[in-house]
């Protein structure tokens, strides 16, 4: 039989009943999204790989060893080095062995042969091909280079002997940003328009939806090829960078403002946006103040996801020839001299623009996930 235990303190009706301490409701709203967000370790790694890379962003000219477009004409296709730190058993610090480039006639390639007798020592905060810090300051200081006479292409060089991990983290500060610019365009069209709809209703409701209906209906591949080959081939690269990023932006906003609208649909019945109105509040006021704070989860975790898309969009653009174009140094213009199958063959490292791209788009999709499962912090695993 199962035993039942009474407290024994005696009832006192007076006395102040307390109820239990539930220290998660106690907490801040940051505090619940963080612990929430912790346990997603993908979500976690992710958003640590996404802010290292940003912040890497403007010291690439310091971390690559060479400039985004020097040459070196006697290391056409060079093979990746190895850097290593014991010659014949002792130790004598980082070190590459010096290359020297034979034609293979019958294969019709470049052979690279490492001259094994003398090693070069790398040279640390050494001087090298200039470039601009932060956009503000010139100066030719690097991480690392090789000496004189030898050459350090950790992922191996291009069909003109540019090195590629130096391009790699060039073309890093392009791709990267052109998402975040692009999401900029999308989310102040997206939210004004989706916004403006939503809370008035009516005529203007029908009418934006149907603007949104068409957009919606034209396949997006070859819109962005139509608005990205009516762009000048005169104009600067910074030029043609910025109006790549506006296009990737202006055809991203149509899925956001309906999504926008939806949500204003049904916030715009709530009691605290009618209290608002009766009080005699601005529709701008309570766009901005009272319904835009309750759809600012979605609104987070929309942004996380549709950056990757541009990140795509700019690369596919850059790969067709239609968007960045040298001497812009990006992944997708990286690629863009990847075309020929035959030359991946004999020299795959020229594909490894495509793992960066890869990495990037999967750690912002993580991360999208993880925010909008811990932006709802109360929400239920």
């Amino acid at each position: 039989m199962k035993k039942r235990y009474i407290d024994p303190t005696p009832y006192d009706p007076d006395a102040e009943q307390s109820a239990p301490a539930r220290p998660d409701l106690d907490a801040p709203n940051w505090l619940l999204i963080w612990r929430k967000f912790r346990r997603h370790k993908l979500g976690l790694i992710s958003g640590l790989f996404l802010l290292v890379s940003y912040l890497m962003m403007p010291f690439a000219g310091f971390i690559a060893p060479y400039g985004p477009n020097e040459i070196h004409r006697d290391h056409l296709y060079a093979a990746p080095q190895m850097v290593r730190l014991f010659h014949k058993g002792e130790f004598i610090g980082p070190f590459v062995y010096p290359e020297k480039a034979t034609a293979d006639l019958v294969n019709f390639k470049w052979d690279y042969i490492a001259d094994t007798e003398n090693p070069a020592k790398l040279e640390f905060f050494c001087s090298g091909s200039k470039y601009t810090f932060l956009g503000l300051i010139e100066t030719d200081k690097h991480l690392f280079c090789a000496p004189e006479g030898a050459t350090v292409f950790l992922w191996g060089a291009d069909r003109l002997g540019r090195d590629v991990f130096s391009r790699i983290f060039y073309g890093g500060q392009l791709s990267l940003t052109v998402g975040l610019i692009g999401i900029t365009v999308s989310f102040i069209l997206g939210i004004t328009i989706g916004g403006i709809s939503g809370y008035f209703g009516g005529v203007i409701d029908w009418f934006t939806q149907r603007v949104i209906e068409v957009l919606r209906s034209i396949p997006e591949l070859p819109l962005w090829l139509a608005l990205s080959a009516a762009v000048p081939s005169d104009w600067s690269p910074v030029a043609v960078f910025f109006i790549i990023s506006v296009i990737l932006g202006l055809l991203d906003w149509p899925g956001l403002a309906r999504a926008v609208r939806s949500k204003f649909l049904s916030l715009r019945e709530e009691e605290f946006v009618r209290a608002a109105e009766m009080m005699g509040a601005k529709p701008s006021r309570i766009i901005r103040k009272h319904l835009l704070p309750n759809f600012s989860s979605h609104l987070i975790a929309s942004a996380m996801l549709s950056i990757p898309a541009m990140i795509l969009g700019e690369t596919a653009l850059s790969f067709l020839g239609l968007g960045l174009r040298a001497p812009a140094v990006s992944w997708g213009v990286m690629l863009n001299d990847a075309q020929n199958l035959a030359s991946i063959e004999i020299y795959p490292w020229t594909a490894i623009p495509m793992l960066p791209v890869i990495f990037v788009v999967l750690a912002f999709n993580f991360l999208g996930d993880a925010m909008r499962d811990s932006l709802d912090p109360y929400s239920h695993d």
